[in-house]
């Protein structure tokens, strides 16, 4: 059975990632890469739907924490006859699929049960198991169409009714180790390893990463850990780095609202990347920007929102009816119709990460800008055409105002480049469409009896999305009608305190239901509220907001605050991101 999604840790190995729940059960899995078929599924489904458990028999509490400024997760597990911690992790480096699962016996002796339930293709396939020994040692493999996983460990569980499990005590002192590896079905392993050895070798490289991050920032710890989960959710060797590491948890539970975020979205990424360079963390910008031209390399009217961490375009929308989903949230989805919409903000942003790597003092690649000038071309030629905005709304395309907003930002950017480097383009044709496309904000985007800009041309309403206008240079933080806009979020948008997307009931988004508070908008209200020069608000509603992290510092999509529950996608990329680049600007406003 599914935990709260708040009970679930992260850990990975920069090419997928694993949730474990405060029960010893990792229930989500896929291998070998964020976007492949789930082998364990349990979070939306039932343990049989797949799921890895070592836990204590009978009643235990549980703490948690990762080790130091790592991946690597420890679980404390506290029972009447002693104590046990299970290390949990996925080595980096070692060029394979590993999930390392360490029990150790800290003090008495606590009986422990181990289950081991692999099913393949999201939970729907029942492999083939069976024993056999790989490089002299005895193991249990699971074969199933072009997968292979293979369970080494101390003791290895027996089959019963179409799972693996074992029951066996740990005393104080004694120590466990089981590892799954995850190999294409037609291919042998050719060595094991040893598992001692990538533990700690996971724990320096996270640590040695991390401890080039600057401390100089509020909540420093909250910043280093949203910093180190950005960099899980990045592919170390193709440099996509996907939205989140799950599909289908919903943003309301029991509705429609569940996507599946394990795609690469450009506007997602390009955030990520400006959080990442801010730190002081180049290299990882360049590996994006190479993964940036690899993907949208073609036709400039062929520009995806979201691509595969390969760079891959198909990404078809389909449902798993064998799935009940979260907490019966149906569809369970994989695939992302929003691949097809039109999203003018997409290369503002973009366009804003690119400006900010060649503000790292790198040369200008003039490969590169030949490709943003193209782009930038493109978006000259469509600009007003109506779109889907950055929510990616299943209703009418709009002529959303924050859309218009990061077109001018693109436009901007270009003629900056061009002024200051010389690099070539169309100058003075995209100072003017420039100078256009911000008379169009200011003028159709703006409501000036209540002096607050609005979603979009066609309304009164107001969006969160607002609030990132100062952040991009289109307005100053304390300009009169920003400080208005800012205003009618707080009267219109805030439920317990925190930010909604926007008001789902004017059906703006063509979708039935509801939806909680969006944590990245929260975040956006504390730099808006810092470039506004409402300081004390910005620090105690950021002191909030990082409240609201899990045990272990994680962020989910929203927050549901009247039941104090995460909701959505975990961990969402865009929360995290948000999170330090908050953290920035109030470290800059001081």
């Amino acid at each position: 059975m599914a935990l709260p999604i708040e009970d679930y840790a992260l850990i990975g190995d920069r090419r997928t990632a694993a949730l474990v729940g405060k029960n010893g059960s990792i229930d989500w899995l896929c291998l070998p890469r964020f976007d492949s078929p789930a082998c364990f599924a349990g979070l939306l489904g039932t343990d049989e739907n797949g799921h890895w458990q070592i836990v204590p028999h009978g009643v235990y509490s549980t703490e948690r924490r990762y080790l130091g400024d790592s991946s690597v997760l420890e679980t404390t597990f506290t029972t009447a006859h002693g104590v046990v911690t299970l290390t949990d992790l996925m080595p980096t480096g070692d060029g394979r699929a590993d999930v390392v699962r360490c029990i150790t016996g800290i003090s008495g002796t606590v009986r422990v049960r181990h289950e081991w339930r692999v099913r393949l293709d999201y939970g729907e396939i029942r492999p083939w198991v069976r024993r056999q020994k790989v490089c002299g040692e005895k193991v249990i493999v699971a074969i199933g169409g072009p997968d292979k996983l293979i369970l080494r460990g101390s003791r290895l569980p027996i089959a019963t009714d179409h799972r693996h499990e074992d029951a066996f005590d740990v005393s104080a002192g004694e120590q466990l180790m089981f590892s799954t590896t995850w190999i294409p079905s037609h291919v042998e392993l050719e060595h094991l390893g040893d598992l001692e050895d990538l533990i700690q070798a996971t724990i320096d490289e996270g640590q040695a990463w991390a401890d080039n991050i600057r401390p100089d920032i509020p909540h420093p710890d909250a910043v280093r850990r949203s910093l180190l989960t950005l960099r899980l959710l990045t592919h170390q060797e193709t440099g996509g780095i996907v939205a989140a590491p799950t599909t289908s948890l919903p943003e309301s539970f029991g509705g429609e609202r569940n996507w599946d975020y394990r795609y690469c979205w450009l506007r997602d990424a390009a955030l990520t990347l400006v959080s990442l360079i801010r730190a002081g963390f180049t290299d990882e910008a360049m590996l994006w920007r190479g993964w940036l031209l690899r993907a949208v390399a073609g036709d400039p009217e062929d520009l995806q929102i979201m691509y595969a961490v390969d760079g891959a375009r198909r990404l078809p929308e389909n449902t798993l009816a064998h799935l009940p989903g979260y907490q019966d949230s149906r569809p369970v989805r994989i695939g992302n119709a929003a691949v097809d919409q039109l999203q003018h903000d997409v290369l503002g942003e973009v366009m804003i990460a690119l400006e900010s790597f060649r503000e790292t003092g790198r040369e200008p690649d003039l490969n590169a800008w030949s490709l943003q000038a193209a782009l930038v071309g493109e978006l000259a030629r469509r600009w007003e055409e109506p779109d889907c905005g950055l929510w990616e709304i299943r209703g009418v395309p709009r002529r959303f105002t924050h859309s218009l907003a990061m077109v001018w930002a693109a436009f901007d950017r270009a003629v900056k480049a061009i002024e200051t480097l010389g690099l070539k383009g169309p100058l003075e044709e995209w100072r003017l469409l420039r100078d256009q496309v911000r008379e169009e904000v200011l003028t159709k985007g703006f409501d000036p009896v209540r002096n607050t800009f609005t979603q979009h041309f066609d309304t009164t309403e107001v969006d969160a999305s607002l609030l990132v206008l100062p952040l991009i240079g289109f307005i100053d933080g304390d300009d009169p009608r920003m400080l208005g806009t800012i205003a009618a979020v707080e009267e219109d948008l805030i439920r317990d305190g925190l930010v909604l997307r926007y008001r789902t009931e004017t059906g703006v988004d063509g979708l039935e239901g509801d939806e909680h508070s969006f944590l990245a908008c929260s975040f956006w209200l504390v730099s808006a509220y810092a470039a506004a020069g409402r300081l004390d608000d910005a620090h105690a509603l950021f002191d909030r907001l990082v409240g609201l992290v899990n045990d272990v510092g994680l962020l989910s999509e929203e927050y549901d605050a009247a039941n104090a529950r995460m909701v959505g996608n975990f961990p969402q990329a865009f929360s995290h991101l948000a999170l330090v680049q908050a953290a920035f600007n109030l470290a800059d406003a001081r």
